[in-house]
């Protein structure tokens, strides 16, 4: 029902996932409820069911639906490209502010829900906006380089470099967010060739 790299916790309760990933038919994990029923209704309908599933077997008291993931992405939306905990109470977000890019308002419509979530006491989430590395093109096709794709180790933080100017914005970022970890940049130049960078690399692999 779940890849990896679909939600991130906070480890009090509260998850991030996006509805390109786990509500559209593109690339769809999940059956409709109920396929006599129209479409938004269906729509509506397995995002309750998803949340008591969450509920039930996470914990999870409260889930923040973000919109769409970035551009290049092959699984329609993962959030661990676009939005990260580094706290129970601080989310990380990446931000692209040239309009002219794809990622812009995706990205500006996720950062609107973010900092219009309010937490189970009814306070705001500390977002801190994480740039975008310029566009990451091979043989025609836009790839999913993100600083967001992180992997949290016990005393570091591995972090997606592509030899681009927002690399050391990016570390310094996360630096600040995480003053008692060690933070390592990992040039992912070749590695985003897979579509994929740290945080994917981590994941599960099919025996």
């Amino acid at each position: 029902m779940l890849e990896g790299g679909s939600i991130d916790v906070n480890g009090s309760g509260v998850l991030l996932t996006t509805e390109e990933c786990l509500l559209s038919e593109v690339q769809q994990r999940n059956p409709w409820p109920n396929s006599q029923r129209d479409a938004e209704a269906g729509r509506e309908e397995l995002r309750r069911a998803l949340e008591h599933v969450f509920y039930e077997y996470l914990g999870i008291d409260q889930v923040i639906w973000l919109g769409r993931g970035i551009a290049g992405d092959d699984t329609h939306g993962h959030v661990d490209d676009i939005a990260r905990f580094v706290s129970e109470d601080t989310i990380v977000a990446s931000a692209e502010p040239n309009p002219a890019d794809e990622n812009h308002s995706p990205l500006k419509e996720n950062l609107d829900r973010l900092r219009s979530a309010r937490n189970g006491q009814g306070r705001p989430f500390r977002i801190v906006e994480l740039p975008m590395p310029a566009p990451v093109v091979f043989d025609g096709q836009r790839l999913p380089a993100s600083y967001a794709n992180f992997y949290l180790a016990n005393e570091l933080v591995l972090v997606p470099t592509f030899n681009d100017a927002n690399d050391r914005v990016a570390l310094n970022t996360l630096a600040a967010l995480f003053p008692r970890r060690k933070i390592v940049g990992i040039h992912c130049g070749d590695l985003i060739w897979g579509l994929g960078a740290l945080h994917c690399m981590t994941q599960q692999q099919p025996a």
